[in-house]
């Protein structure tokens, strides 16, 4: 009987010496798991960062863009009012040698 109660005790301790291998493997694999997972958090943060910058300055190019496409506007329309007016200076002078021109003719007809 003592037997039975020593072969039940070892039996016993087998599968306690079992479960706790398998925990410290278990473990082991969770820290391993963990590693994994704490580099590509890492990697992750690094390309967020890298992403933020990125946006930081497209968003400082488009902010400039815009601003450079306002100036640009504003002077063409200075440069439309110009042409215009050159125009009519333009239509006046032509006017005035026509004009002249047709005096001319008047002078040599008579």
């Amino acid at each position: 009987m003592e037997e039975a109660v020593q072969e039940g005790g070892i039996n016993i301790l087998e599968s306690l010496e079992q479960r706790i291998t398998h925990a410290v493997e278990l473990l082991r694999n969770l820290r391993s798991e963990n590693g994994q997972l704490q580099e590509r958090l890492h990697s992750t943060q690094e390309e967020l960062n890298g992403l933020r910058a990125e946006r930081e300055e497209t968003q400082a190019l488009s902010a400039e863009f815009q601003k450079e496409n306002g100036e640009l506007n504003q002077r063409l329309q200075e440069l439309s009012q110009e042409l215009e007016e050159l125009r009519g200076e333009r239509q006046q002078v032509k006017s005035r040698i026509e004009k002249l021109l047709g005096q001319m003719d008047l002078l040599s007809a008579s």
